[in-house]
């Protein structure tokens, strides 16, 4: 921005910072980074979410800053979780980035719009991250390439917020520039709770798309995505048994209330196998505190569950817990290359909470249904 003369800020009520990858710093070059956000944003009168306070995407949608007909841009892929909201969400490079920030404004090509129609109500034990993984099962890790995906059918109705942030956020595996529900009733209460009045967005009765895919949901079976890419998708069944050196649990994906409640089903009354590491994550502060309240954190640590406050840290291999070389890790984060999460030669797993918290019962992949009935 500096070199550009462009070292200015449009509208800081528009303009949010947040620390969140590689924090609290582990290392002096992420201080150094960190240092400069916090004298940027003092100097603009940006608001900042310093250390501990949340990952970038939750922390957007909490404070209601998301909401239908939004166009919101993030320094981070995953931005595409905000279309929850009916806001048209993605993730720009640094350079789009620092001249949103001056200049309040983009360009971007209108992207060709995809229609996902899901059917069916799913069953109790099948979550946000089975279905989004099923889907990227059969449309493959470039099947959405700078495409709108929207989200539609019967089954939508029975998806909640949590989901819905979980599956937007996976869109982008298939390479999609954006991916959004239409305003309805589940949204209109999210918002509700947290003061914000929403403007109802639904695709028109007429409206064209360059693809539709349709999917059933009453015989989903919980999903596993084997390394080394998203799209390797097989049921549990098929891949019970793999054993674990690590489960985590969070990451922008799947650290919200909804994921350790899911998890604690299960971890309650149990103790993780012996050996293994085991990491929780909530994705903000406030979710950690209701957890706290609600003693479901105790429900983990008493299970042997290792917890944070909210940081990217393990999802990105920052720091809390990387993996050996030929370790393998169960994980409801969102990317499984090589590397991700340590060594390059360790595998990662993808997964839902529940699946993750009965394999790190096992010390091996395991089916949830065998604890949450199926």
């Amino acid at each position: 921005m500096r070199e550009t003369g462009l070292y200015k800020v449009f509208d800081p009520l528009k303009v949010l910072f947040v620390i969140d990858h590689a924090s609290p710093a582990p290392h002096v070059e992420a201080a150094s980074a960190h240092k400069m956000m916090r004298d940027f944003a003092a100097k603009f009168g940006i608001r900042l979410f310093d250390v501990g306070e949340g990952i970038c995407h939750q922390i957007v949608a909490e404070n209601g800053y998301s909401r239908p007909f939004s166009l919101i841009l993030g320094a981070d892929s995953h931005t595409t979780t905000l279309g929850a909201f009916s806001a048209f969400a993605t993730g720009v490079g640094s350079t789009d980035i620092a001249l949103a920030i001056a200049l309040g404004k983009t360009w971007l090509r209108v992207p060709e719009s995809v229609k996902i129609a899901i059917e069916e109500e799913p069953k109790p034990f099948i979550s946000g991250k089975d279905i989004i993984l099923r889907i990227i099962k059969e449309v493959g890790v470039d099947g959405l390439t700078y495409r709108a995906v929207e989200f539609h059918g019967s089954a939508i109705k029975h998806i909640s917020m949590d989901s819905r942030m979980t599956m937007c956020n996976m869109c982008v595996e298939a390479g999609a520039k954006t991916a959004l529900f239409p305003s309805d009733e589940v949204l209109s209460m999210n918002l509700a709770q947290i003061g914000v009045e929403g403007i109802k967005l639904e695709a028109d009765p007429d409206a064209e798309y360059e693809e539709i895919f349709s999917f059933d949901l009453d015989n989903l079976e919980p999903q596993v995505a084997e390394p080394p890419n998203v799209d390797r998708v097989r049921a549990v069944e098929e891949l019970e048994g793999v054993e674990v050196d690590q489960v985590f649990i969070g990451s922008c994906t799947n650290g919200r209330y909804e994921d350790f409640l899911a998890a604690a089903r299960i971890l309650r009354g149990r103790k993780v196998k012996k050996g293994v590491r085991c990491i929780a994550v909530p994705a903000s502060r406030s979710i950690y505190l209701r957890l706290l309240k609600e003693g479901l954190l105790h429900v983990l640590a008493e299970s042997g569950f290792f917890i944070a406050h909210s940081t990217c840290g393990p999802c990105i291999g920052a720091h809390l817990g990387l993996l050996g070389p030929g370790e393998t890790v169960i994980s409801t984060s969102n990317r499984n290359f090589p590397g991700r999460m340590g060594d390059k030669n360790s595998r990662i797993y993808l997964a839902s909470p529940a699946t993750a918290a009965a394999s790190a019962v096992e010390g091996k992949i395991a089916d949830p249904r065998k604890y949450l009935g199926r």
